[in-house]
C-alpha cells in the first residue's frame, strides 16, 4: 500500500525514532508499504518518520545505478548493491569513514527542494535486517550518502540542517512557505 508521505514542517519528522525491538507483522507491513511508497515517488530511501512513524526502520536502493559505488562490502565479504537491495534496516549504527565531499541532495519530505551537503564519502554501517541478520555493510558514493541520510531522518535529523548557512538563508522562503501550508 503507497502511504502519504508526511513533509516538512511535520513534527514526526523531527522525532528521534524508537527502537525496533522486535520485528512484528505491523513492521513488516510497514516496511513494504514504504518499499512501494519510495518506488511510486522515484525515490533511492525512505525513513518511518517520512510516512508518519517514529521507529528506526528505513530502507535504501540504489541498484538502479549500479556505477554509484566503487566498492561494497557486506560482513567483509565483497557483493553487489543487486545482492542487498533493497536494503531494509532497524537500529542502524554508522561509522564514518574517510575524506567528505559534497554533492546535490533532495529529500522526499522536501518536494522540489535539493542542496549541497557535505558528507563522509564512506561508511561502515552495522544494521539488522527484518530477518534478524546482523550486517556490516562498508560502501561509498551514492549507497553510503543514502545510508547516512536515512539515518539521519532516523535520529530526527533533516538534510536541511546539513546545508551552510549561506544556502540555509537562501532556501528561507521556501521553508517558510512549506511551513505555512503545513498550518493551512
Amino acid at each position: 500500500m503507497i502511504r502519504k508521505i508526511v513533509f516538512y514542517p511535520d513534527p514526526v519528522l523531527r522525532k528521534v525514532g524508537e527502537p525496533v525491538t522486535e520485528v512484528t507483522d505491523e513492521i513488516r507491513e510497514l516496511a513494504s508499504d514504504m518499499l512501494e511508497t519510495m518506488y511510486d515517488a522515484n525515490g533511492v530511501g525512505l525513513a518511518a518518520q517520512q510516512v508518519g512513524e517514529a521507529l528506526q526502520l528505513a530502507i535504501v536502493d540504489v541498484s538502479h545505478d549500479p556505477e554509484c559505488i566503487s566498492y561494497l562490502r557486506v560482513n567483509g565479504e565483497d557483493t553487489t548493491l543487486e545482492e542487498v537491495s533493497p536494503l531494509i534496516f532497524i537500529n542502524p549504527e554508522l561509522e564514518l569513514l574517510g575524506t567528505k565531499g559534497t554533492d546535490v541532495e533532495g529529500c522526499l519530505s522536501f518536494p522540489d527542494l535539493r542542496g549541497d551537503i557535505t558528507r563522509p564519502f564512506e561508511v561502515k554501517a552495522r544494521v539488522t535486517t527484518l530477518d534478524g541478520d546482523r550486517l556490516v555493510i562498508e560502501t561509498d558514493g551514492l549507497f553510503a550518502r543514502a545510508i547516512q541520510h536515512e539515518t539521519d531522518h532516523l535520529l530526527g535529523k533533516l538534510f536541511i540542517d546539513r546545508m551552510s548557512t549561506a544556502k540555509k538563508m537562501a532556501i528561507k522562503r521556501v521553508l517558510k512557505e512549506m511551513q505555512a501550508q503545513f498550518k493551512g
